[in-house]
């Protein structure tokens, strides 16, 4: 009983420590507000109305709570998190996705504290439970632009159809955002909107390409800005771009099915040593506990871990097949 009172309190502990030093940490917001509000009024210094309201890095295109903290100017080292959070179509900041992670992380350790587990173990929860924050982040990321992909086939042909009516490249555009679903529809709603407010087409299709980083529409936005210089069938265009992605997902489609015996192996043969792991564990402790205590053990560990890795990075590249 006084080891599950004290694993209680050590994560409570470490969450209170871990949320107030996230909110102490969070940046100022006051100043942002009062800055949009000069801006807005025209009070503000002429440089901060110059250029173009909306582009990245104004006051007016971003929220007023969207202040840098400590890790969202830490994670800024390693990667674009704004860009990144933004792919994946959700509104967490770099500082709550840190303070999840700290606190399942704790969580996971308390828990294993509470159960009186080998102390070679205690870590292991608390990496796998503190990694499943930014691993949602990354699957959603990769779910949505998964999505779009398939879905600008037909919005290519939406468009294209709009301009054999007659109907402008905005109107198609709005066409999308009005008929298709999310991410697509979206996407386009914003690029249609900045259209609405003064940003030219070919800025616009440009930070699409930044926040969807996808081939096929690289092509797009290449033909829609070359057929406004240069002239041309935009209609035949998109057409073809369209045909060419649904030949693509075809294939790729049969490439997935002649090699799932190999992607199924490859997780089978990285799942099947832990598990063997955990049951001879639990079968008999001391038998196991040799890897973690003994310093052959541990080395033979490190090798075993090393090896799952080459093998893992090994089958990855045969199966990943691009096409």
């Amino acid at each position: 009983m006084s080891g599950l009172l004290l694993g209680m309190i050590a994560f409570v502990g470490v969450a209170t420590l871990v949320g107030g030093a996230a909110l102490l940490l969070g940046g100022k917001g006051a100043t942002r507000v009062e800055n949009r509000l000069d801006l807005l009024t025209g009070a503000g210094p002429p440089q901060a109305a110059a250029g173009n309201p909306l582009k990245e890095g104004s006051l007016l295109a971003h929220p007023l709570d969207d202040a840098a903290g400590f890790f969202h100017t830490l994670l800024e080292r390693f990667g674009n998190v704004e860009l990144l959070f933004e792919q994946a179509d959700i509104s967490l900041s770099a500082g709550k996705l840190v303070a999840i992670s700290a606190i399942l992380a704790a969580a996971g350790a308390g828990m294993m504290a509470v159960v009186h587990a080998h102390p070679a173990l205690i870590p292991l929860p608390a990496v796998v439970l503190g990694a499943l924050p930014p691993t949602w982040v990354l699957h959603r990321r990769r779910k949505r632009l998964k999505t779009f992909a398939s879905q600008l086939p037909d919005a290519l042909e939406m468009m294209a159809r709009a301009l054999r009516a007659g109907q402008s490249l905005a109107f198609g555009f709005n066409a999308v955002a009005t008929e298709m679903p999310a991410p697509i529809g979206k996407e386009f709603s914003r690029v249609f909107e900045e259209q609405n407010f003064g940003i030219p087409l070919e800025e616009s299709l440009q930070t699409l390409c930044e926040r969807i980083p996808n081939l096929d529409l690289k092509f797009f936005t290449t033909a829609v800005i070359l057929q406004r210089q240069t002239g041309g069938d935009l209609a035949e265009i998109l057409d073809k771009i369209g045909s060419l992605i649904r030949d693509r997902f075809r294939v790729w489609g049969q490439v997935q099915a002649l090699t799932g015996e190999g992607r199924l192996s490859g997780v089978v043969l990285m799942g099947l040593p832990l598990v063997l792991l955990v049951a001879v564990y639990q079968l008999n402790p001391k038998y196991v506990s040799v890897l973690f205590t003994d310093p052959a053990g541990k080395k033979m560990l490190a090798i075993a871990v090393g090896m799952q890795i080459l093998g893992a990075l090994v089958i990855r590249k045969i199966v990943n097949i691009k096409v």
